[in-house]
């Protein structure tokens, strides 16, 4: 102690030498380095083997592994780097060495403790891996690499996405518990798609969204799950606060509905008095409501029904904003007041003027009228429900947007999902559920 204390007298005093004035920010630093020194030492002490040590352990090929030598073990920790001493066993039979003390410590096969790497996990979900370490360095005063962020954030991402895949095959197998508790109200369901850079591999034999080149991208698909209770002064609903949680990953449809599925029905969906799934046009969407969710009333998000309309009026009356607006009248109240079929109509009989874009017209025509059931947003309104997907559209940006697409950023699908599966676990708020789950398993 007395080594430390002489080190930060010397600091203090070479600034005040230097400068003619104390200098905190350099006085902190230093204090904290020499308070890491000092909880290093304190710990190295603590983990050392106890001297009653097995002198023999069980082998997993069934045979005794028996005491060798104490072995050193280089660790960095939340106070700094330390060495600890632990027993080494060998197996006679098969000759596969342990130290039991590491699967103690949850050390074994790594150089990082586990306050280390759920920082490293907090870290890497949050920012780029190299500006992870920086703020490990900055903010924590521990000196790690770029790569080991990223291996232990995924590693945990991982873990989260493995736990997570347990709960999906119980409700695949049907097997998921009841959950009780108190009626909800009003419980929603909204999901979507969104692109991520992929590397090249990755995308290989896939079409790109412009033909006759490759695809860049894989769609990962986002759900969100929330509850509403109440509506404003005006009585707009409101989305209850801290209710909102997440799932994600780039997999097929199919997989995804279980997902979405094993959500929901964690969050109370069997409780919920009305049942609401909220989505854009998009099939995969309503196919998984109507096999998931039958019964639940579904609503297409009056703002994309709202861009379809002006897109094609972009199409009948190119660079012509006037035009397009004259286009427009009367029609976007239509939909807003949940008038389909006349705007069907109206769709259809701008072929007559617009013949070479009688293929557009048709494909949008088709849209209304296939999700004129999911248009009644006046009755949506008069039941207090929401009419926009604006959750999951955020939800994109910040969950998985502000992360995973940053400039320069290509992964791989099994790197992306395990950060997906990170970044919706913590924005959920389970993260902490998760860890102390962790830590009884271990």
């Amino acid at each position: 102690m007395a080594k430390e204390i002489a080190a930060l007298l010397e600091v203090i005093f070479a600034g005040l030498r230097k400068s003619g004035r104390f200098d905190l920010e350099a006085t902190e630093t230093a204090t904290r380095a020499a308070a890491h020194h000092l909880g290093g030492k304190v710990l190295e002490r603590l983990l050392d083997a106890p001297s009653g040590f097995e002198r023999e352990v069980p082998c997993a090929c069934g045979h005794p592994a028996r005491f060798r030598e104490m072995r050193s073990k280089q660790l960095t920790t939340v106070v700094g780097p330390i060495t600890i001493q632990r027993p080494y066993y060998l197996c006679g039979h098969c000759h596969q060495g342990q130290s039991p003390r590491d699967a103690e410590l949850d050390v074994q096969g790594t150089e990082c403790s586990p306050g280390v790497r759920r920082m490293m996990a907090l870290v890497g979900s949050d920012t780029s891996f190299d500006h992870g370490r920086e703020q490990l360095e900055m903010l924590a005063g521990l000196e790690v690499t770029t790569k080991a962020v990223e291996r232990h954030a995924e590693a945990i991402g991982a873990d989260v996405a493995a736990r997570d895949e347990q709960q999906i095959h119980r409700a695949k197998q049907l097997d998921l518990p009841i959950p009780f508790g108190q009626p909800i109200r009003i419980i929603y369901l909204e999901m979507d798609g969104t692109g991520l850079p992929m590397v090249s591999s990755e995308t290989e034999g896939r079409v790109g969204k412009v033909e006759g080149h490759p695809a860049r991208t894989r769609e990962c698909k986002l759900g969100s799950v929330f509850t509403q209770t109440t509506v404003d002064a005006q009585g707009r609903p409101i989305r209850d606060e801290d209710s909102t949680s997440y799932v994600g990953a780039i997999e097929t449809a199919e997989e995804f509905g279980l997902r979405i599925y094993t959500e929901a029905w964690q969050r109370g969906w069997s409780r919920a008095q009305t049942k609401v799934v909220i989505g854009d046009g998009a099939d995969w969407i309503w196919n998984i409501a109507e096999q998931h969710f039958p019964g639940a009333i579904q609503i297409v998000d009056l703002f994309h029904a709202r861009q379809h309309l002006w897109e094609l009026a972009g199409t009948l009356c190119p660079n012509n904003p006037l035009r397009q607006q004259r286009w427009l009248n009367h029609k976007l109240q239509w939909l807003d007041n949940g008038q389909i079929g006349k705007l069907v109509s109206a769709i259809r009989a701008a072929t007559e003027r617009y013949p070479e874009a009688a293929d557009a017209i048709r494909l949008e025509a088709n849209y209304f009228e296939k999700n004129a059931d999911r248009m009644r947003y006046p009755d949506f309104r008069r039941q207090d429900l929401f009419v926009g997907s604006g959750v999951i559209e955020a939800a994109c940006k910040t969950v998985i947007g502000s992360r995973l697409k940053q400039s320069g950023m290509f992964w791989t699908v099994r790197g992306a999902n395990a950060i997906i599966a990170l970044r919706c676990n913590r924005l959920s708020g389970k993260f902490e559920d998760y860890w102390a789950a962790r830590q009884e398993a271990a």
